[in-house]
């Protein structure tokens, strides 16, 4: 995924691939470490062989400068050539021994080879020379013991001309080590060999028990130590190399994203070139992941210190909690070799969490800040009389889309680095958005109020009710709470309003008329009213098939109610029930007309279908208490339905006495509960 992976820079920019793409060879692991050895080896005089603990080699090199300015120095080599002056070698180096073996046979005289032989093998980097110049260093050990034998002065010099083999010897076993995947395979063997036995013989003198001697103690070495150290060289200096430049990438990308490739690429060299060949006991992917874990971790730690800006903190939390752990740590290739290597977090858990509260705070800022301008732009284009777009024959707003796409990519952001900080940023967002809908309805209700006179109004209007179904689905399906859908079902609600202003204007002297003419002309007046509004209907061909609906649902809620509000203005009598049973039957024919109309047409209000012909039902019934009946069925169905408009259609059975209507009215005091269809549609209606 590293080669592969992306950056989500500033909001409002494109993820730009990020090819890991960085300079620099393979891994070869030398350090300067190791040019500084060889220097001091070629240098060295006989008068600086003063046998010191191995231990205190790297404190020497540094005071070496100093030693050098005040005399000369003669090399190893000279020192060399003074012994072996006028002699004559007896033991060759050919020995087909192990190496590193110091149970390996004397020469062929039944003897160890001298100093200058072993020499003159480790200059060839015979590395079986270790085993002779072991068997040498006990040797010597066991004449220091020895009570009455050689004198202190000879066995310091004698322990001198071991040390520099030993120098020499160091140096052949650890170049190896330095640069392990250039070296040949039998050669990394044959110095991992020598390695391992150096810490064996370490282990060896350090479990015996000490006995008084005129030797320095020269162990143990530490060259494991050494070895590892060099490691630790080797990853500050990979992981330090500059990255190759990188479109769209800021400085900080680029340095991580070399980083990331180069130590997943060199761990699995380790893995697939290096563990073969390395003794279990070294662990030597442990060693190379714990020094590459901590010069990764220096790096981000030191990255940390400064004041970082929103990109390179999101950048440093994607890094920590994603990529490096899921993506170098975990990849296929390497999680199985790292599950017992205990690396642990590239930064510590208090510095997280406040980077975690930094990268909260600057995104849901910048989410604030982007659907403010992207508001401020659309309003804009209201007040310039800007059409909007078409979309499958329906006014489009791209706002809705937009505000949907920054919400989004926020929590995008915040779940690419922990799902945990994606379910923290989800509700800080949310309620960034309930905040960014109370602003937009805020804004479309001056629109409404400023600009009735601009040519593209109403289509504006269409667009910014079509937007509701955006936010709807969206918000569903973050599983938002209900409260954010206030505003927008204020601003479809008004939106709607000003779309059927003109037309319920229109339907209004149509609707008087059912009183003036007594009903007799009723079913003539209400085709008309129907045609009026059927010829008005294209006007809303460009709202979302739902809002069609929803709009003529209201349609259909305004028919029934004004026609409702007309039979119950108190101007019409009828004493006669043939007279009553006349109207009920007008009542039911006019019901059936818009209902049929209304639904034909797409209306879903199926709760408004006993609305007029239980009202007629109760107009025709004489019998009181089937009335009453009737009447407590109706309070099921519209709960609203109260004495006063009850009252107003009694009075039109002009044959009823006032203790009829009275136990008639009493019978909406038991409450009956209500339909689980029921809506508003008496409360609507003022009487009295």
């Amino acid at each position: 995924m590293l080669k592969a992976m992306t950056f989500q820079g500033l909001p409002g920019q494109q993820r730009r691939p990020g090819a890991l793409d960085c300079p620099g060879s393979p891994l070869k692991f030398r350090t300067a470490s190791e040019a500084e050895s060889e220097a001091s080896m070629s240098e060295a005089s006989s008068e600086d062989m003063v046998p010191l603990p191995e231990a205190q080699v790297a404190q020497e090199r540094g005071e070496e400068e100093a030693s050098k300015k005040k005399k000369k120095p003669r090399g190893l080599a000279h020192m060399f050539n003074i012994f072996t002056k006028g002699k004559k070698k007896k033991w060759q180096s050919g020995s087909t021994e192990p190496a590193g073996n110091p149970e390996a046979k004397p020469g062929p005289a039944g003897r160890l080879p001298t100093v200058e032989e072993l020499k003159a093998d480790l200059e060839r980097g015979q590395l079986e020379a270790a085993g002779p110049l072991m068997l040498l260093e006990r040797e010597l050990q066991a004449a220091a013991a020895a009570a009455g034998g050689t004198s202190e002065e000879e066995l310091v010099r004698r322990q001198s001309k071991v040390e520099a083999l030993y120098v020499l010897l160091r140096d052949q076993v650890l170049g190896p080590l330095r640069r392990p995947l250039e070296a040949p395979p039998e050669r990394l063997r044959q110095a991992l060999a020598v390695l391992a036995e150096q810490e064996r013989e370490d282990r060896r003198v350090a479990a015996a028990e000490p006995r008084p001697s005129a030797l320095v103690a020269t162990r143990p070495r530490h060259w494991l130590q050494l070895w590892q150290r060099a490691v630790a060289q080797e990853a500050e200096e990979r992981l330090g190399r500059p990255p190759a430049a990188a479109e769209g990438l800021s400085e900080a990308e680029r340095t991580f994203l070399c980083m990331g490739r180069t130590m997943k690429e060199d761990l699995e060299a380790v893995v697939q070139r290096l563990k073969p060949l390395f003794p279990p006991e070294f662990g030597v992917v442990a060693t190379y992941a714990e020094s590459y874990h901590a010069q990764f971790a220096a790096q981000l730690a030191a990255m940390a210190q400064f004041e970082l800006c929103q990109r390179d903190t999101y950048m440093l939390l994607l890094w920590v909690q994603n990529l490096y752990p899921n993506d170098i740590i975990n990849s296929s290739k390497l999680a199985g070799e790292l599950q017992g290597v205990n690396l642990g977090s590239l930064l510590p858990p208090k510095q997280i969490r406040l980077l975690e509260a930094t990268f909260l705070s600057n995104e849901v800022a910048s989410v604030k800040e982007l659907m403010t301008r992207a508001l401020d732009l659309e309003s804009q284009r209201w007040a310039q009389d800007v059409a909007p777009q078409r979309l499958n024959g329906h006014c489009h707003s791209e706002l809705a889309i937009d505000i949907i796409q920054i919400i989004s990519q926020g929590q995008v952001k915040a779940e690419s680095i922990t799902l945990d900080l994606g379910k923290q940023i989800k509700h800080m967002l949310l309620a960034e958005l309930a905040a960014f809908l109370r602003s937009y309805q805020r804004a479309f209700d001056d629109f409404l109020e400023r600009c009735k006179q601009l040519r593209n109004y109403r289509a504006n209007v269409m667009a910014n009710i079509n937007n509701c179904l955006s936010f709807r689905i969206s918000m569903e399906k973050w599983q938002a709470p209900q409260d954010p859908l206030g505003p927008l079902n204020e601003l479809k609600s008004h939106g709607f309003d000003t779309l059927l202003q003109g037309l319920f204007w229109d339907l209004k002297p149509l609707f008087k008329r059912l009183t003036q003419t007594r009903w007799a002309a009723s079913a003539q007046t209400l085709e008309e009213i129907v045609s009026t509004v059927e010829a008005r209907l294209p006007e809303f061909s460009e709202l979302r098939e739902c809002f069609r609906e929803e709009l003529l649902e209201l349609v259909h809620v305004h028919l029934v109610k004004e026609y409702i509000v007309r039979l119950s203005k108190r101007r019409l009598v009828l004493k006669t029930a043939e007279q009553q049973q006349q109207l009920a039957g007008q009542i039911l024919a006019n019901a059936n007309l818009i209902q049929h109309f209304c639904t034909q047409n797409g209306s879903p209000a199926t709760w408004l279908d006993h609305a007029l012909p239980t009202l007629a039902e109760i107009i025709r019934l004489q019998d009181p208490s089937a009335i009453k009946i009737e009447v407590a069925t109706y309070a099921t169905w519209y709960p609203d339905f109260s004495k006063g408009h009850l009252s107003a259609i009694l009075a039109i059975k002009g044959n009823l006495s006032s203790s009829e209507v009275k136990s008639i009215r009493s019978i909406l005091d038991v409450h009956t509960g209500a339909h689980e269809s029921a809506k508003s549609l008496f409360s609507l209606i003022k009487v009295g």
